[in-house]
């Protein structure tokens, strides 16, 4: 039995063009998730999918109950692969996650999805905190243009950035190609 589990981080419609919160490079990040999630699951590795729902209705993204909210079709998990929802960025807080990767006997964990500057960077702090290995594919995660005093910042800068903190001492980065190789 596999050691490993795939941690699939809120890859929902709203995130898409059309939707209420889009990220640059989604559909690129999503096919490369589809990629590490199949390459998982011929493994024999445990996929988690992670779902984000916001607190009220009138929420910028993520209302309860709405499309917006639904995993992205590219990315559907299997009846046997749970779906675990959430409602902070760090997918282990207030959520049955950490317990389902215990009953497993998960040590090592692949974590993708969306936004690279929140939720990826939330989960795998906290999944290293917890003491589990963490490989990130940074290509099957996105981000978005951030802004700081007055000043925008490109989404790939921000991807670039968590990234490579996350690459200093939480998790090894490693691109789908590299991953799957």
């Amino acid at each position: 039995m596999s050691t490993t589990a795939l941690i699939v981080v809120d890859i929902q419609n709203d995130y898409f063009p059309g939707g209420k919160w889009p990220l640059v490079g989604a559909d690129a990040a999503a096919d490369n998730a589809a990629k590490v999630i199949q390459a998982a699951r011929e493994a024999g590795d445990f996929v988690v999918y992670i779902r984000h729902e916001a607190g009220s209705a009138d929420a910028p993204f993520f209302a309860p109950g709405s499309d917006g909210a639904k995993l992205h079709p590219k990315v559907l998990n299997l009846e046997a692969e749970p779906v675990v929802l959430k409602h902070f960025p760090n997918a282990f807080r207030e959520t049955g996650l950490q317990a389902l990767l215990q009953d497993k006997g998960v040590e090592q964990l692949v974590i993708i999805g969306a936004m690279s500057h929140m939720c990826i960077d939330a989960t795998t702090r906290a999944a290293a905190d917890l003491g589990y290995t963490v490989k990130v594919i940074h290509d099957a995660c996105a981000s978005r243009d951030l802004e700081f005093e007055g000043s925008v910042v490109p989404a790939a800068h921000v991807h670039a950035a968590f990234m490579s903190a996350l690459g200093f001492a939480y998790a090894e980065v490693l691109s789908t190609e590299t991953y799957l190789a």
